[in-house]
């Protein structure tokens, strides 16, 4: 077998899997109530409790897994690591290839809402918009991934492993879409792969000061409470992403043996994320979605090597040093909660040629909002030349 192949996947998650994490719901041993305590302390019990009953008698995973099923679903090897991905080709011949990359937490199965939309906008309403053919890797180490077999995974491995992807399956030129890990991914691949990419595009980007007085003079009402915003995260939010890269393995341990513990820790995000307007993360995001982000990582068994892409990143020297603007074409969509991207800021690091704001969805568009994210694809790719 060549490490070329490309081979179909089908997922079929064996039946004493779902027992087993059926009965280790059944035997979670529950810490008390704060009293008085909301969502400032972490995930309430009682949400906890309440999500952890929906999941053992009301989740039904043969239907998510028969609807990822339903598309053409692949795995090949690249350095040595295999990889998932979904390969969905549009009827239309001149479509544009669309690369899509989830992030943390977060599968491929997050843009399933995309597929259609993307792939067949005159089927969805939009006769006039562009298609595209999409694929939708999960990302090495994550997921149907599985886990890595060795260390060094960093941002730039990754990026190289999916033009890699994109290369095997023949495209010559595409375009990039990601948020979250994917925001990172994404114009890595424009800086280092830019040869063959069309243009980026990217919710949840992370600027930074660039520290010219004259930047921060010229901040609006706007940027400078997403700045607060940022520096707030960085003060009481990123406690978690600060564990996972110094300590992945003490974290992954706890992780793996605990399928209600996974889904505090994910599901814990899914409520700081999402848009502010929801009291309770399952209001913004289906709980059957939050659910299959949870399962997936569960039945993979890949905590250690999700929690471990953090410390590659912080352990790469490469990672924040200082980098040639950008050259290709990018996109951005600015959602509302936890999105702190400044447009002065990124036009300092990347050739901004799109800005979009939104007034509803969070950090997680596909999930929240996807009529909306796939409205930004087309508009963006839409304008670019190929």
């Amino acid at each position: 077998m060549s490490d070329n192949e490309i081979r179909p996947f089908r997922i079929d998650i064996p039946q004493t899997d779902l027992d087993d994490l059926r009965e280790r719901l059944a035997r979670t041993r529950w810490i008390d109530e704060v009293p008085a305590a909301g969502w400032e302390r972490g995930v309430p019990t009682s949400y906890l409790r309440d999500l952890t009953a929906y999941w053992t008698e009301k989740f039904d995973w043969r239907a998510i897994e028969s609807r990822l099923n339903a598309h053409p679903q692949f795995t090949t090897t690249i350095d040595g690591q295999n990889l998932h991905f979904l390969h969905i080709r549009s009827h239309h011949a001149e479509a544009t290839p669309l690369l899509l990359i989830h992030g943390w937490p977060g599968t491929a199965a997050d843009f399933l809402d995309l597929v259609g939309p993307l792939t067949d906008p005159a089927a969805h309403g939009e006769p006039e918009a562009p298609s595209f053919h999409l694929v939708i890797p999960t990302l090495p180490g994550h997921g149907f991934s599985g886990a890595l077999t060795e260390l060094g995974w960093h941002d730039g491995r990754v990026a190289a492993t999916l033009a890699e992807l994109m290369a095997r399956l023949g495209y010559e030129r595409y375009g990039v879409h990601g948020g979250d890990h994917g925001a990172f991914l994404a114009p890595r691949l424009g800086r280092e792969h830019g040869e063959h990419v069309l243009g980026v595009h990217a919710n949840a980007l992370v600027t930074f000061p660039t520290g010219d007085p004259a930047d921060m003079a010229a901040l609006t009402d706007a940027d400078k409470q997403r700045l607060a915003g940022m520096k707030e995260f960085q003060d009481n939010g990123s406690a978690y992403m600060s564990l996972a890269g110094s300590r992945p393995n003490t974290l992954a341990q706890l992780l793996a043996d605990s399928p209600v513990g996974q889904l505090g820790w994910i599901v814990e995000k899914y409520k700081e994320w999402t848009d502010a307007a929801g009291e309770l993360p399952d209001q913004a995001i289906d709980r059957d979605k939050i659910l299959t982000t949870v399962t997936i990582y569960w039945l993979t068994d890949t905590a250690r090597s999700v929690a471990n892409y953090y410390y590659e990143r912080f352990h790469d020297g490469s990672m924040f040093a200082p980098k040639p603007k950008g050259t290709v074409p990018t996109g951005v969509a600015v959602f509302t909660t936890a999105d702190f991207a400044i447009r002065r800021f990124a036009e300092k690091a990347h050739n901004i040629v799109h800005w979009s704001e939104f007034y509803s969805g969070g950090h997680f568009p596909a999930l929240e909002v996807p009529d909306l994210l796939a409205g930004d694809l087309r508009e963006f790719f839409g304008g670019l030349t190929r």
